[in-house]
C-alpha cells in the first residue's frame, strides 16, 4: 500500500520543527515537497532520505 501524503503540519511534527522551518527548507535547501494547488504535500520517506543526505538538523532553525 502506498505511503500517505503528509501536510506541512504533519511533516513539521514528524521532524520536530516548526512549519515555518519546513517552508524555509523548501525554499532555501531544496527539501522534497510537491505543491498541489496552494498546498504543499510530502512523503515522509523522501523527507527522511533528504535529511540523512543533507545532514539538516533542527538546530538550523
Amino acid at each position: 500500500m502506498p505511503e500517505p501524503w503528509l501536510s506541512a503540519d504533519d511533516i513539521a511534527t514528524h521532524l520536530g520543527v516548526t512549519k515555518d522551518t519546513v517552508y524555509a527548507w523548501i525554499a532555501e535547501k531544496g527539501m522534497p515537497a510537491h505543491k498541489l494547488g496552494r498546498l504543499w504535500k510530502f512523503q515522509a520517506v523522501e523527507v527522511d532520505d533528504w535529511v540523512r543526505r543533507n545532514g539538516t538538523t533542527a538546530a538550523e532553525d
